[in-house]
């Protein structure tokens, strides 16, 4: 088991910039390693998210690096530099704030924090919901053409009065989220909510999770809902800045 680790690792290492694509005999030939158990690591590797292989049979890295890269990321600095400030969102508006990063068609929520007068709500740290149908989720998927085609090929079944199944509407909704620059979910999951969403940015400016604010549709529709969109906003971009997003 250990020896099958080293190979894998020693098989991700094997691609780079100047090589970010090989075949099955170019990895066997790198590592000189037997070229059946080169398929089978591979094959496992794929079959995990980690390689990708295209029509031609040759393989590049895949997306599960780059979220594990992000979850490294978060795990050193989320509490020192996103909690703050998504406490400062709770504090000034009554509701639930998560932060939520994609996985396998599903948002992951990687944090919450709740105001004291908001209602409860059925979500915990490391609790899943199906992408298109959050207001986390949907940041994510309109940013990440990925992700979206990962989240569709998945299906989209009913989660609530709301949900959008609709193949072509949730483009539509998609689209104008990038134009906005957040997204709703207004009653979409099991949740019953209605929650706010924008986009957090790495400090190479790709979207790599997505906070939100969520309660009671009453609320989050009534006289405060502008300035519960621009304080999200605004909370997501402090974010992004304290995790080196420079914007230019």
């Amino acid at each position: 088991m250990i020896e099958s680790v080293k190979k894998a690792c020693h098989i991700i290492s094997c691609f780079s910039s100047e090589e970010p694509v090989l075949g099955n005999t170019e990895i066997a030939k790198k590592l000189g390693m037997n070229a059946g158990t080169t398929h089978h690591l591979v094959t496992t590797l794929c079959n995990e998210g980690v390689l990708i292989r295209d029509h031609n049979r040759r393989y590049r890295l895949g997306w599960k690096l780059l979220e594990w890269n992000n979850n490294v990321m978060f795990q050193q600095d989320i509490y020192d530099k996103a909690i703050p400030l998504v406490k400062e969102l709770i504090h000034r508006f009554v509701g639930t704030a998560h932060i939520g990063m994609f996985d396998k068609g599903e948002v992951v929520f990687v944090l919450k924090v709740s105001s004291q007068e908001a209602s409860p709500i059925h979500t915990y740290i490391g609790s899943r919901k199906p992408a298109y149908a959050t207001s986390t989720g949907k940041v994510l998927l309109s940013y990440n053409s990925a992700y979206l085609q990962e989240t569709i090929s998945r299906g989209l079944s009913m989660q609530a009065p709301n949900t959008i199944t609709d193949i072509n509407k949730l483009k539509k909704d998609l689209e104008m989220v990038r134009k906005v620059g957040y997204s709703v979910s207004n009653n979409e999951n099991s949740t019953g909510t209605y929650g706010i969403a924008a986009p957090i940015l790495s400090y190479s400016g790709k979207t790599i999770a997505a906070v939100n604010l969520v309660g009671p549709v009453s609320y989050m529709q009534g006289s405060n809902r502008s300035m519960i969109i621009q304080s999200v906003i605004n909370t997501a971009q402090s974010i992004s800045q304290e995790l080196g997003y420079i914007e230019v």
